[in-house]
């Protein structure tokens, strides 16, 4: 299993992790990634850490495909893959309807064919075969009936085949990535259940396919409060990230056998109550998805993980040197 670290969202000023992802690297951490939703972009801060390491990869997780045309994310991979001398890893992922409607102003429909086109585009741009053209009907290249000319990238790029990974958690969307990706990014993994969820989805996964998945790790020995923790962030996504009657995250909870649960603390917090809502998470869903309390039982919880398709575990939460320390023993021995 591979070791990554997820710093999730840049912040704000003096948010800089350059330390940590130093530290990553000298641990011998093999990726270190970054996130956007609508705040900070992931391309900035991971360029800022690229410039100030050799040797750990770089991931998103994820750019958003409504942010930018494939072409424009088809530049900045090539630009930042060239500059940290091959080490990009791009994730890729169609977000939701309250992202891409309200902060984008574009319409959500047909994500898994609107992922499929976006990712060939991307391809074409990078290997420079012939000038590209988009012949699907979401991102068509040229514009039909204007002036423009298919255009091959002036550029040479370091890689034609930079790896390029999916955040999807609907089976569907799982499939799509075993198909067409490197890698798979999950937000939400349960590792006991994830043979169940998505067996038939990554059924047909090539070699070397990555399931990179994101968990919440908090080493303490509070093992209550570091749970409560978890609570907080499930409480957030299930409850508030998402549109009442279409939220991805409260769906992927129900898919784990948590439906009712999910139903009823998406209730309350639309309601308000987010306290009752943090109060209705079950204590064995937020330890499921999660790696916390003292390391010895964070090492007993590392088997299910194992065990399960997981390939590499990107770690949220630890920052100093002696924690990813800790962690790196822990998962890497």
């Amino acid at each position: 299993m591979k070791l990554g670290l997820n710093l999730g969202y840049w912040q704000r000023h003096g948010d800089d992790a350059t330390e940590s992802v130093l530290a990553a690297e000298r641990l011998g951490y093999d990726s270190v990634w970054t996130a956007e939703a609508y705040g900070s972009d992931a391309f900035t801060p991971l360029a800022w850490y690229g410039a100030r390491t050799t040797r750990i990869k770089l991931g998103t997780s994820i750019a958003q495909i409504s942010a930018r045309p494939p072409v424009t994310t088809a530049m900045t991979a090539m630009t930042l893959d060239h500059l940290t001398g091959g080490r990009l890893l791009l994730g890729v992922g169609a977000s939701g309807p309250q992202v891409v409607e309200g902060w984008y102003g574009q319409p959500f429909a047909k994500p898994l064919a609107r992922t499929r086109e976006y990712v060939d585009i991307m391809r074409k741009v990078w290997r420079r075969e012939e000038p590209v053209i988009g012949e699907g009907p979401h991102y068509p290249l040229p514009l039909p009936g204007g002036l423009g000319k298919p255009l091959k990238l002036i550029t040479h790029p370091l890689r034609a085949d930079i790896p390029v990974y999916l955040g999807a958690e609907g089976p569907k969307n799982v499939a799509l990535a075993a198909e067409i990706a490197q890698g798979w990014l999950p937000l939400f993994a349960f590792p006991s259940k994830i043979e169940e969820m998505y067996g038939a989805s990554l059924a047909d996964t090539p070699d070397g396919f990555d399931v990179a998945a994101m968990v919440m790790v908090v080493i303490s020995d509070d093992v209550r409060a570091a749970l409560d923790g978890v609570k907080m962030m499930l409480t957030l996504y299930i409850g508030g990230m998402g549109a009442r009657h279409r939220n991805f995250h409260a769906d992927i909870i129900g898919r784990m056998g948590y439906a009712e649960a999910a139903e009823h603390i998406q209730a309350l917090y639309l309601a308000g109550r987010r306290d009752e809502a943090f109060r209705a998470i079950p204590d064995e869903l937020a330890d499921g998805i999660s790696l916390v309390g003292p390391p010895g039982r964070i090492r007993e919880r590392l088997e299910p993980w194992r065990r399960s398709r997981v390939t590499s575990l990107l770690v949220m939460g630890p920052r100093d040197e002696p924690s990813l320390k800790i962690v790196r023993d822990l998962v890497l021995g």
